[in-house]
C-alpha cells in the first residue's frame, strides 16, 4: 500500500472518531445527526480504499443518507424543550 493511501487512511480514522465523540457530547440533536452522518461518510471512504466498492455504496447510501434523513425527520418532528437552569 502506497504511503500516502496510508496516512490519508488513518486521517480519516481519526477525523471519524472525532466526528463521533461530536456527535455524543453535542446537545443539539440536529447537530449530532449531521455528526454521526459525516462520520458515516468517512468511513464509506474508508471501506472505497479498502477496495470495497460494494461495501462504500452499502454504507454511503444506507449509513449516511437513509439513516441521516430518518433521524432528520424524527428530531424536527420532536418539539424542544429550552432548560434555564
Amino acid at each position: 500500500m502506497n504511503i500516502y493511501i496510508l496516512i490519508f487512511s488513518y486521517l480519516l480514522l481519526v477525523l471519524t472518531i472525532i466526528l463521533s465523540i461530536l456527535a455524543i457530547h453535542v446537545k443539539d440533536l440536529l447537530a449530532a445527526v449531521i455528526f454521526m452522518g459525516s462520520g458515516s461518510l468517512l468511513v464509506s471512504l474508508v471501506f472505497l480504499l479498502l477496495q470495497a466498492p460494494d461495501v462504500a455504496m452499502s454504507e454511503a447510501a444506507i449509513g449516511a443518507a437513509l439513516t441521516m434523513a430518518i433521524y432528520i425527520v424524527a428530531v424536527k418532528k420532536t418539539e424542544r424543550e429550552d432548560n434555564d437552569d
